[in-house]
């Protein structure tokens, strides 16, 4: 069974480590931050094996070199983004399979917040590593893809097992669901998850990972093929594309 610790950096970025007790090993998705993920891995008692990158954001890759020097982990990351991640060790395609501790990694393309974005997911685990495409309650912005690449990605990652838990690069969530209510502001089932997540991150909790089910039935994003969404769009005739770019172009105005 693998163990994943999430483990805060920068303002509002998530880096996640994930363990195998059984054999020790130890991998890390994305790395903002060095320290506290050599903090997190000396309070458990853990050696570090490998990197795995999202993609080439500085907020997920400025602390790779410090880590693997500390640590002599070896890094994974896609093969078309090669020429501006960190050097790879391992650079794989998308739809590419490999090992790790016994549980299968698979690597899914996830286009739109950049091109040659990667997400992780391990089947065993139920498990989606995200970065910044598919957020909880969001998606990421679209820096150098385009509307319907990002709505591929995320209708993708939709059609996962409803169990699945979305890890996601951020705690944006707060702010998503703002969102999500001023373009569906009667939907009772917003509402009720907007208390849910007020209370969590005023206790200081973390609203990441969320279930995929969960992200179906609220993220705005996810249901851009939703009639009522649609009709308090005003684009009830609109095809699930057209929702979609207009509900992301709204969210880069709010």
């Amino acid at each position: 069974m693998l163990e994943i610790v999430t483990v805060k950096a920068l303002n509002d970025n998530y880096d996640y480590l994930v363990h195998d007790a059984d054999t020790g090993r130890t991998a890390v998705v994305d790395v903002a931050d060095a320290a506290p993920v050599l903090e997190t891995l000396g309070a458990r008692g853990w050696s570090l094996d490998e990197i795995w990158l999202t993609h080439h954001h500085w907020d997920h890759t400025d602390g790779v070199a410090e880590l693997r020097a500390a640590t002599g982990a070896t890094v994974t990351g896609a093969h078309a983004d090669a020429h501006r991640l960190p050097a790879l060790d391992r650079a794989v395609a998308t739809s590419e399979t490999f090992d790790f501790a016994g549980h299968e990694i698979r690597i899914l393309p996830a286009d739109g917040h950049t091109v040659g974005h990667i997400a992780f997911y391990i089947p065993s685990a139920g498990a989606l590593f995200s970065g910044d495409s598919l957020m909880v309650m969001g998606c990421g912005r679209l820096f150098e893809g385009t509307p319907a690449q990002m709505w591929e990605t995320i209708s993708r990652f939709a059609d996962l097992p409803d169990e699945t838990l979305i890890y996601s690069g951020h705690e944006y969530t707060g702010t998503n669901i703002r969102f999500a209510l001023s373009i569906d502001p009667d939907n009772a089932a917003l509402h009720d998850r907007a208390k849910s997540v007020e209370a969590t991150l005023a206790q200081g909790g973390q609203t990441v990972p969320a279930p995929l089910a969960l992200e179906r039935h609220t993220n705005p994003f996810l249901r851009a093929s939703d009639t009522g969404l649609k009709r308090a769009l005003g684009m009830e005739q609109s095809s699930d594309l057209e929702a979609f770019t207009e509900i992301r172009a709204r969210k880069d105005r709010f």
